[in-house]
């Protein structure tokens, strides 16, 4: 005799219980497991959007020197943009950031350590300033920059700066005469506090003759992002844009 529906159905029954008794113990653990696999991954991509960030769209640097005081002053937190310069040249006036082009930093400088150099690196710590420089450019590749007329003002293709909207009050130009043409491909700094500024001038007679590689710059110093009561964007002076320095 065949046998019976039903004792043929117990077999399947007794299997598909166990089934949905596994399925509900995944169940239990399957919240855990996914949370974390979810924070891993917002994890990771954040920092993958961070680094992106900050070596395609905007750097943060800290000021270590008075070289650019007033305009940035030691302790500052600037944000170096790279935006601009996808779609335009460096210019006069310019903040840049850039990277020792001659061991201009010759001082020693404390190494940071290892948990410092990964924030750097991820961009969520401001960098140190460990082999960058800042300045602000006077003159573009072909220009030539001469210091000083009567007046003890920088000359510019013979255009004359009026540099007193970012010099400190009452400060000369320049107390080192210097008269340059600048090389293709290459700029001419110097600092906003000239008489504490080892900028161009003091280091004509080294490598490279005081000359910034634009390969060198890193982005254009836009605004001072810390502390808090320094908060301000930094835009080129009224000067730069006399019709007369375009050659």
């Amino acid at each position: 005799m065949a046998p019976s529906t039903a004792t043929r159905a117990r077999p399947v029954a007794k299997r598909a219980r166990r089934s949905k008794g596994r399925h509900r113990r995944l169940k239990q653990r399957n919240p855990l497991l996914s949370l974390l696999i979810e924070m891993t991954t917002v994890t990771v991509l954040a920092l993958v959007i961070t680094v992106v960030l900050r070596l395609f769209v905007a750097e943060a640097f800290y000021v270590p020197s008075e070289s650019m005081y007033d305009t940035l002053t030691t302790n500052d937190r600037i944000l170096a943009e790279k935006v601009s310069y996808l779609h335009r040249d460096v210019d006069r006036g310019d903040i840049i950031v850039f990277k020792d082009p001659a061991n201009w930093l010759n001082e020693e400088q404390a190494t940071p350590g290892a948990l410092r150099r990964v924030g750097e690196f991820v961009g969520i710590l401001p960098r140190s300033g460990e082999g960058h420089l800042v300045k602000r450019v006077i003159g573009l590749p072909g220009d030539r920059v001469f210091c000083c007329d009567r007046s003890g003002r920088i000359l510019v293709n013979k255009i004359p700066l009026d540099e007193q909207e970012y010099l400190l009050k009452d400060a000369k130009p320049s107390l080192q005469p210097f008269d340059v043409v600048v090389p293709p491909g290459h700029l001419w700094v110097m600092g906003d506090n000239r008489a504490e500024s080892a900028d161009s001038r003091a280091h004509m007679g080294g490598p490279g003759g005081g000359f910034v590689p634009i390969e060198n710059v890193v982005g254009r110093a836009c605004c001072v992002i810390w502390p808090s009561d320094r908060m301000t964007m930094l835009r080129p002076p009224e000067t730069f844009k006399k019709p007369g320095l375009k050659k």
